[in-house]
């Protein structure tokens, strides 16, 4: 299927396009971002001395094409080491995204671990099923077999074949295994947790995709990631290989507008022709279909060695690596389950130096501190028997103070309890309110015609073909460009008078009420920088994110069987801005926002109930009051973990 201008090609065009496409797409770079951030590749390949050019002199290249029990055979290159003396260990990714870099092109992974060299491993990275050079059937996250079929194969089965073809045809290996990934490759990297070759001694999940609807790529609590799940839909499913949907302007913000209502997507573009969006049009809500495709579904138990690995500003996921590590803790009586938090964007520890994200710098270069002090010495300790364990339990980089911290368990269980209330006249305190007069509110209006952006516009492509876009760092951008809107809410402290050090979990306490039947409802957490910042004027009042998320109202009692809400009735929400580990510093201040509309990474909530956002008309969305409570009655609030200063050093 071929996209142009948001239309179908006419026959007579078809060919001459999808030439140029083809021209357009050899000239794009190989690690198109689709879901991980493979950019970080691409730059760490430029730390590493052993260049590319380098490769055939380090490394002897092979492919196989690897039979599944199924008889589908997977693409696979295998490169080892030529002055290899001994049985090395083999590393192991497999990947959606392509493995080559072209005919007898090294792979572009093999470019970004060079960290790796030193140790001596057999690399190996693979093309899942139905993607790029392998065989069979494509299927987004696909889920575990139902083990009452002989014949049925998941991506576990898949990694548990390849892994004893490995051990038994490729020449010189020790018959030990690794494997790793970020994103889509970190979920493949978890499920191959599940049924483990007895060869698998060691995984790192990184930023693994563990629930897509409930805190990860497709869905929020609920809220439906409209531009993400729209473009990575097109981008995966339109061909065996990336897909760039092409749109007629740059400002998406303004073109998922005029899209309208959610059911134009098929009318107009799709067609029902990719099943991925069909499936989210078929399941809006937390059905049996989510909760089998989700990692913890399968993986209940770590059985081999597991780093966990996940970015503070990670904009695809973070709640997947982190629900991972939560899930595996409750039984981890041997002590295989590691978590690493630094301040990174997805995937953004794979390469490059680490020191800053967007405007935000952090002192140190914390990516190569991770690749060359964790992630290589924990692979050589389980595969080569080398060295110690570079962690405890958990490696937390502290943002605010920029240090690595060190905790027993995460979040950490001397942490307390404190609330920041929701004051009249836009404050914020740690005291709780004594008013519980009827006018202890703050209001504004939410039009799902003119919703909050995201991030600054123009809000260009989620992965743009020529250059690097907002998507990637938007977790990290100032937020005073709402600051002053009407339909976002405001309320800070005084300057701090000491520290005040976050470590743990989030959690904002809402009392609201809606004129409508539905409503979505977004906090946002943030370190508000003094007026003059002596060493980085660019920060000067900057409003950095900490934590936030969004939360669908229909779905404040059930996930799985969504209603509707009465009318102008107070209503508490509970809703998760998961664990920080950061330092508010003395003299900063901290600020809540919440507001109704985040688009178009979300989609518009109609503010009307129906029963399927999905299937929604323009006449169901309409303008609603937004009422927050702050009165003795209804104290709205975010609850933060607070630690001592010297906690965690």
């Amino acid at each position: 299927m071929w996209y142009a201008h948001g239309d179908f090609l006419r026959p007579a065009e078809e060919n001459e396009a999808k030439r140029v496409f083809r021209m357009k797409r050899k000239r794009r770079m190989m690690v198109l971002m689709a879901g991980v951030l493979l950019l970080a590749f691409a730059a760490g390949a430029q730390e590493e001395q052993g260049s590319k050019q380098d490769l055939p002199k380090l490394f002897a290249r092979t492919e196989a094409m690897i039979p599944m029990r199924d008889g589908v055979k997977l693409h696979t290159e295998i490169y080892t080491p030529r002055e290899a003396r001994e049985p090395l260990p083999m590393l192991m990714i497999r990947t959606p995204y392509g493995v080559s870099g072209g005919p007898h092109a090294y792979s572009r992974f093999l470019n970004g671990d060079g960290h790796l060299y030193a140790d001596g491993y057999i690399f190996v990275y693979q093309d899942i099923r139905g993607r790029y050079g392998s065989g069979g059937n494509f299927e987004m996250n696909r889920p575990v077999r139902d083990p009452k079929d002989p014949n049925g194969v998941d991506e576990s089965t898949d990694t548990y074949d390849t892994i004893e073809w490995l051990v038994k045809n490729v020449p010189s290996n020790g018959g030990r295994v690794g494997i790793r990934g970020v994103s889509y490759d970190g979920f493949l990297a978890a499920m191959a947790m599940v049924n483990p070759h007895p060869a698998l001694k060691a995984v790192s999940e990184q930023a693994c995709m563990g629930d897509a609807w409930m805190g990860d790529d497709f869905f929020h609590n609920g809220a439906f990631r409209l531009s993400y799940g729209f473009e990575y839909a097109a981008l995966m499913e339109t061909t065996r290989e990336n897909f760039t949907f092409q749109f007629n302007e740059f400002d998406l913000y303004n073109w998922y507008l005029r899209l309208g209502p959610l059911s134009n997507v098929n009318g107009m573009y799709f067609h029902g022709k990719l099943p991925t969006w069909n499936n989210f049009v078929t399941h809006p809500s937390y059905d049996d279909f989510w909760k089998i495709h989700a990692v913890e579904s399968a993986l209940k138990e770590a059985t081999v060695p597991n780093l966990n690995v996940a970015g503070w500003w990670d904009q695809e996921d973070f709640y997947g690596p982190m629900r991972t590590y939560e899930n595996l803790e409750k039984t981890d009586g041997k002590h295989l389950n590691y978590l690493v938090v630094g301040p990174w964007n997805h995937g953004g520890w794979a390469g490059g130096a680490g020191n800053t994200l967007g405007q935000i710098q952090f002192w140190s270069n914390t990516a190569e501190y991770f690749r060359k002090n964790v992630e290589a010495p924990w692979f050589a300790y389980w595969l080569h028997d080398k060295g110690s364990l570079p962690l405890k339990e958990s490696l937390l980089f502290q943002t605010g103070s920029d240090t690595w911290t060190s905790f027993d368990a995460w979040p950490p269980l001397e942490a307390q309890k404190r609330n920041l209330y929701f004051a009249e006249g836009g404050k914020l305190s740690f005291e709780a309110p004594k008013n519980d007069g009827a006018e202890a509110i703050d209001s504004y209006i939410s039009d799902p015609a003119h919703p909050v952006p995201y991030r600054h516009r123009p809000v260009d492509m989620t992965y743009p073909d020529d250059h690097p876009g907002g998507w990637y760092t938007w977790l990290v951008e100032d937020q005073r460009f709402v600051e002053n809107r009407s339909d976002v809410l405001t309320w800070q402290t005084d300057d701090l008078r000491e520290d005040v050090a976050l470590a743990g979990q989030v959690t904002a306490k809402l009392f609201a009420s809606t004129t409508g039947t539905d409503s979505d409802w977004v906090v946002k957490l943030i370190d508000v920088y003094p007026q003059k910042v002596e060493n980085d004027w660019k920060l000067s009042g900057y409003e950095l994110m900490i934590a936030d998320e969004i939360f669908r109202g229909r779905y404040r009692r059930s996930y799985e069987k969504p209603e509707a809400i009465t009318a102008g009735e107070v209503t508490p929400y509970v809703i998760n801005l998961h664990t920080a580990d950061h330092v508010f510093k003395k003299g900063h201040r901290i600020m809540v926002q919440v507001q109704s509309t985040w688009f178009p990474l979300y989609d518009r909530n109609p503010q009307r109930f129906v029963p399927n956002i999905f299937e929604a008309k323009d006449s169901d969305y309409q303008k609603a009051t937004q009422r927050v409570y702050r009165s003795k009655a209804f104290p709205s609030s975010v609850e933060i973990s607070v630690v001592p200063e010297s906690a965690g050093h």
